[in-house]
C-alpha cells in the first residue's frame, strides 16, 4: 500500500508538470487574433488557474512591421482595468534609423541654349524713283507714281499735294498722277542767285489713316521737293533783269538718263537666256526695256527691227520685221507667230520673233538690231508711238485703243508734235546676238 501512494504522487506529480508544461508551450503559438475567421476572447483570471499569459520583460510575438491602417486597441479584461497587450505593440514604440538633414534650395531658372550665329543683313529701303518734273517755260508738270514708295501698294490720290494744290489728272493705266501749275502757283517760292531764278515746289504726301483716326500706320509722310532752275541774262548798260525763260531741263540733260538694253530671255521670261542656239521653229523671247535716272515715268516702245546676217545693219542679206513705227510684220509677211505680248510693266515691251534663217548663208548667224523709244507714260499712244501685232483679226495694240494700228498697211506719220519733246533723248539703237540658229538633225538612218 505504502508504494502504491508513493507510485501515485509521482504520477500525480508528473502530470501536474505536463499540464503546466503544455500550457507554457501553448503561449508560444500564434494569437487568436491574427487567426483568420476567428475572434478573440479576453481570458478571465482567476485565483485558482494560472495566468494564460505570465508576466514576463520580453514580449512572446513582436511583430516586425504592422499596417498604419490599422486602429491599434489596448484590451480591456472583464473589470474594465487595460489588460496587457498580447503582441507587445503599444508597450514598445516604432524604431527609426537617423534622419538626414534636409537641404533646400531655390529652384534655378531652365537656361536659355545659346542661339548659333545666322547670316543676317539688314535690307535698308531704297529710295523710289517715283516722282518726276518738267520745268516748262512759265510752268511745271509733275508726274507722281501711285505706288509712292516702291513697295507695291498703290496710295490714295487725296494723300497727294503739290503745294496745297491737288492732282490735276490721272492715267488709271499707267497708275500715275498728274500735276501742273503756273510757275507762281501752288505755293511755290522764287529765289534769285547771281546766275540763275529757282522756282521751288513741295510735293508732300500725309497718310490717310491718320485723317481716318485709325490707330495704326503703315506709311509715313513724306516731302520731295522740286525745283526748276532758269538762267538769268544781263543787260551790260542798265543791268536790268531780262529773264530768259528757257527751261533748265533743256540745260540738265547730262543728269537725266535713260538706260536702254535688248535682252533674250528664257521661257518663263524671268532671267536672261544664257545660249545664243536656236532651231528652226523655236521661239525667240526678246525683251526691250528702259530704265530711268532723275527722269518722268516712261513708257518704251520698239520703233523698228532689222536682221542681218553680219553686225553690220547695212549689210546684205537683211530682213525687217518691225517697221513703220512699231508694227510687227513678220506674222504678215511669212505667216508665223511672231507677235508682242500684254504688258506686264510699262517700261519693258515683250515679243516673241519665230527664229529663222537666211537663204544662202550656212553659218545660220542672225543679228538683231532695234530703235528703242521711250515716251512720258501720261502720253497717250498714236501711230507714231504703239506696238501692233498682226493677227487674223486685224492689228491688235498692247496698250490702249487698236485704231493707232490702223496705218501699219500704210506708211503711218513719223513725227509729231508730242514726239519732238527732248528731241533724240528719247532714241537709242539697241543690238542683241548674234543668233545661232541650227537646222534639225535627223542623225543616221538605218
Amino acid at each position: 500500500m505504502g508504494m502504491w501512494l508513493i507510485g501515485f504522487g509521482l504520477v500525480l506529480a508528473f502530470g501536474l508538470s505536463d499540464a503546466q508544461w503544455r500550457g507554457r508551450s501553448a503561449q508560444t503559438q500564434t494569437p487568436r487574433t491574427f487567426r483568420p475567421g476567428s475572434q478573440m476572447q479576453v481570458p478571465l483570471q482567476s485565483e485558482t488557474r494560472m495566468p494564460l499569459f505570465p508576466q514576463t520583460n520580453k514580449p512572446m510575438l513582436v511583430p516586425q512591421r504592422f499596417p498604419s491602417q490599422f486602429s491599434m486597441q489596448t484590451p480591456v479584461m472583464a473589470g474594465g482595468r487595460p489588460g496587457q497587450d498580447p503582441v507587445g505593440v503599444q508597450s514598445k514604440p516604432l524604431l527609426q534609423g537617423p534622419m538626414e538633414k534636409l537641404v533646400w534650395t531655390f529652384p534655378r531658372m531652365p537656361e536659355e541654349p545659346i542661339q548659333p550665329e545666322i547670316p543676317f543683313e539688314l535690307r535698308y529701303p531704297i529710295s523710289p524713283n517715283s516722282v518726276g518734273a518738267l520745268c516748262r517755260e512759265n510752268s511745271v508738270y509733275v508726274e507722281v507714281m501711285e505706288d509712292f514708295f516702291g513697295t507695291g501698294k498703290p496710295l490714295m490720290a487725296s494723300g497727294f499735294a503739290l503745294g496745297g494744290c491737288g492732282p490735276t489728272g490721272q492715267d488709271n493705266n499707267a497708275r500715275v498722277l498728274l500735276f501742273e501749275s503756273e510757275l507762281h502757283g501752288c505755293g511755290s517760292m522764287l529765289t534769285v542767285t547771281e546766275d540763275e531764278l529757282v522756282y521751288t515746289f513741295t510735293l508732300v504726301y500725309s497718310p490717310q489713316e491718320v485723317s481716318n483716326g485709325d490707330p495704326v500706320v503703315r506709311s509715313s509722310s513724306a516731302a520731295v521737293s522740286i525745283e526748276c532752275h532758269y538762267p538769268r541774262m544781263r543787260n551790260v548798260s542798265s543791268n536790268v533783269l531780262v529773264p530768259a525763260w528757257v527751261p533748265y531741263a533743256a540745260t540738265r540733260v547730262a543728269e537725266e538718263r535713260l538706260v536702254f538694253s535688248l535682252k533674250l530671255m528664257t521661257d518663263e521670261w524671268q532671267f536672261e537666256r544664257p545660249s545664243n542656239q536656236y532651231f528652226l521653229g523655236d521661239i525667240v523671247n526678246i525683251e526691250a526695256s528702259v530704265k530711268t535716272y532723275n527722269h518722268v515715268p516712261v513708257r518704251v516702245f520698239v520703233d523698228g527691227c532689222i536682221a542681218t546676217a553680219s553686225p553690220d545693219v547695212n549689210s546684205t542679206p537683211r530682213y525687217s520685221f518691225i517697221e513703220n513705227n512699231g508694227c510687227l510684220v513678220d506674222a504678215k509677211f511669212t505667216g508665223s507667230s511672231s507677235h508682242y505680248l500684254p504688258r506686264t510693266q510699262i517700261d519693258k515691251l515683250q515679243f516673241q520673233l519665230e527664229a529663222f534663217r537666211f537663204q544662202q548663208v550656212n553659218s545660220g548667224l542672225v543679228y538683231i538690231t532695234c530703235i528703242l523709244k521711250a515716251v512720258p507714260v501720261a502720253t497717250p499712244t498714236n501711230p507714231a508711238q504703239k506696238a501692233c501685232s498682226f493677227s487674223p483679226n486685224g492689228w491688235v495694240s498692247v496698250d490702249e485703243s487698236d485704231q493707232v494700228c490702223g496705218c501699219c498697211d500704210s506708211t503711218c506719220s513719223s513725227s509729231s508734235a508730242s514726239d519732238q519733246v527732248l528731241g533724240g533723248l528719247r532714241w537709242e539703237q539697241a543690238s542683241v546676238g548674234p543668233l545661232n540658229v541650227k537646222e534639225f538633225g535627223f542623225g543616221r538612218l538605218t
